[in-house]
């Protein structure tokens, strides 16, 4: 029992950050009817724009508290993904928009891989260590244990995700959000700018991309410029699962891959006879992201975009 509540606390975390990360794509498809397979790029950079920040004001001889160095570096990254993502739509996807879907994927795969080289110039092959400055004080929860950087992990997450929910159902830039999803042409006719729609979609997906990549090198204590593919993939199959263009889908689907995934980690040994170790608990997002498109393509809460006319 010990070890099933240890897996379970383990993939509410993991499954938080696929959720976070699986909004931006959920937005995306739902505005264009596209995947942006470059947003899991721009979870990288933030990841190695912030800890680029906290390296420089340590070697600088800042002394300030872990928490607030964070912050500091998320107040960079955090923007500059956003730039980035608006320059991703406004470059590699706009002059596409009208194109075949084809197009598009080609394009955000061929982008993912330019963001990757990019990064190895900037910050080279190997892994970068995130700088020690934040507390992994455990807390025991009848018998497993987490750290109390994976609670506020856990609860900004949240937080982030409900405000996100917010900003779709209850403001004037969701409604113009929900009416381009449903028909760009029409919100057009409305008064409703969609170029500045789509771009502020991307823009929040990218910040909210951002912060997920500071989460993910802070409960790794590394990044590396390959850290965004699988992550995205991942993310990407957890949108899938909740029904891609639906946002309580991304984060339902996000939590549950989270779980699978620990769970299997977990247990594969005992599942495989010790055949295989913890270390292919990767397998479980491809075969739950297999196993949805063959059984149940619309995703467990259904996808939004039926409902395009």
């Amino acid at each position: 029992m010990d070890i099933f509540l240890q897996q379970i606390l383990n993939g509410l975390v993991l499954g938080s950050i696929y959720a976070l990360i699986a909004l931006g794509y959920t937005m995306v498809y739902g505005i264009m009817g596209l995947i942006n397979f470059a947003h899991g790029e721009v979870v990288m950079f933030g990841a190695m724009v912030t800890i680029t920040v906290i390296s420089l004001l340590t070697s600088a001889g800042v002394t300030l508290p872990g928490p607030v160095l964070v912050l500091i570096g998320l107040l960079v990254a955090i923007p500059a993904c956003m730039l980035l993502g608006f320059v991703i739509e406004r470059v590699a996807y706009r002059p596409l928009r009208n194109a075949p879907k084809l197009a598009p994927l080609i394009t955000a795969i061929g982008l993912s891989i330019v963001l990757q080289q990019a990064a190895i110039l900037i910050w080279g092959r190997n892994y970068i260590p995130f700088p020690p400055i934040l507390d992994h004080e455990t807390i025991d929860v009848f018998g497993a244990t987490i750290t109390q950087l994976q609670v506020g992990i856990v609860v900004l997450c949240i937080s982030l995700m409900a405000g996100l929910l917010v900003v779709v159902e209850k403001t004037k830039l969701g409604r113009a959000m929900r009416a381009t999803s449903q028909n760009p042409a029409v919100a057009g006719l409305m008064g409703v700018n969609v170029n500045t729609i789509i771009s502020a979609t991307f823009v929040i997906g990218s910040a909210l991309g951002a912060i997920a990549g500071v989460m993910v090198a802070t409960n790794y204590d590394q990044a590396h410029y390959y850290m965004g593919f699988m992550i995205g993939l991942k993310a990407f199959t957890a949108a899938v699962l909740g029904g891609i263009g639906n946002l309580g889908g991304a984060v339902a689907g996000g939590i549950l891959l989270g779980i699978i995934e620990s769970l299997g980690a977990g247990y594969i040994g005992d599942l495989t006879g010790g055949f295989l170790g913890s270390h292919y608990q990767d397998i479980f997002a491809f075969m739950v992201l297999i196993a949805v498109l063959i059984f149940r393509p619309s995703g467990l809460l259904g996808e939004k975009m039926a409902d395009r006319a």
